[in-house]
């Protein structure tokens, strides 16, 4: 896996996401969960973006299905791999005012994408 880095401004503040092999151990030493698992558990929503889908236009029987959580947790990670500095989950998500996931999502699905793929040796 190669690493990837996206900066994002949320709420104000610029954040900035990155995806390592590290992250994948860093999501299930803080959250105990396993980090595959809990991304199938998106695939349908993120299927849903790489269709192109608005938002706006999303089916509340596919919301109701989603854990919002596996979302907050994937991001935490994320951000956590790109600064150390970023405090627990708790304490980092209480630093915003707003925090957008259905707008954030979208533009770090490259990022959780490159942490579930094979890197191929040539």
């Amino acid at each position: 896996m190669g690493i990837v880095e996206k900066t994002l401004t949320i709420d104000g503040k610029k954040v900035t996401f990155k995806s390592t092999a590290g992250t994948l151990r860093r999501y299930r030493n803080q959250f105990g969960r396993d980090f595959f698992a809990d991304i199938v558990k998106m695939m349908p929503l993120m299927q849903l973006y790489e269709s192109g889908i608005d938002t706006n236009e999303l089916d509340y029987s596919i919301l109701k299905q989603l854990d919002f959580s596996v979302f907050e947790n994937i991001m935490w990670a994320l951000a956590k791999t790109a600064d150390k500095s970023i405090p627990d989950p708790d304490e980092w998500f209480d630093s915003f005012d707003e925090f957008p996931i259905m707008e954030i999502l979208p533009e770090i699905q490259d990022l959780i994408t490159s942490s579930i793929q094979t890197v191929k040796k040539k």
